[in-house]
Parts: C-alpha cells; structure tokens; sequence
C-alpha cells in the first residue's frame, strides 16, 4: 500500500472507508438481503448513482418470488441497471 503526503501532513491511500447496511435489493427475479457498503457522507441513494455497473453485498440470502432461498453467499456482485428497489432494514417498520 502507498501512503502519500501533501504539503499540509495530510495522508492519502487507496484505502476506500466505508460503512455497512443492511439492505433489502429487490430485482426482477430475486430478492436478495445482505450487507451493503457506501461512504460515510454518502446516502444510500448517491451510492446507488455512481458509475460503477455492480456493487457488493456481503452475506448475501438469495429468495426467489415465493420466499424461498435459493442461494446463500459470502458475497455476490450487484448489476445496478437490475435493480427494481432496495430498502435498509433500519427503515422497515
């Protein structure tokens, strides 16, 4: 890992920090239900607008249309264009 210093003393690395949520990701086939990760000043919705085609969702469970699970996964690759909806799960009630 390179650490770089500018004139001031401030450090940079190609370390991204980011912080988890857990996410319901509904898609036109599956629902998927796991970790999500955006930036600390970002809201889930910027996250959802960047550039990048896939995003990761860690400890994934993949249901299908009538609730049941067909896969389960330490991670998985996200198509952002496949996405129908996604919801925290600190925003159900």
């Amino acid at each position: 890992m390179v650490t770089r210093y500018d004139d001031k003393g401030k450090y940079f690395t190609n370390i991204v920090t980011k912080e988890t949520l857990y996410a319901f990701i509904q898609t036109s086939d599956c629902q998927i239900q796991g970790w999500v990760y955006i930036r600390p000043d970002q809201r889930l919705k910027d996250e959802m607008n960047e550039q990048e085609q896939f995003f990761a969702v860690t400890d994934a469970q993949v249901f299908d249309h009538a609730g049941n699970m067909k896969y389960k996964t330490k991670f998985i690759l996200v198509n952002r264009d496949q996405v129908i909806w996604i919801i925290p799960k600190d925003e159900l009630t």
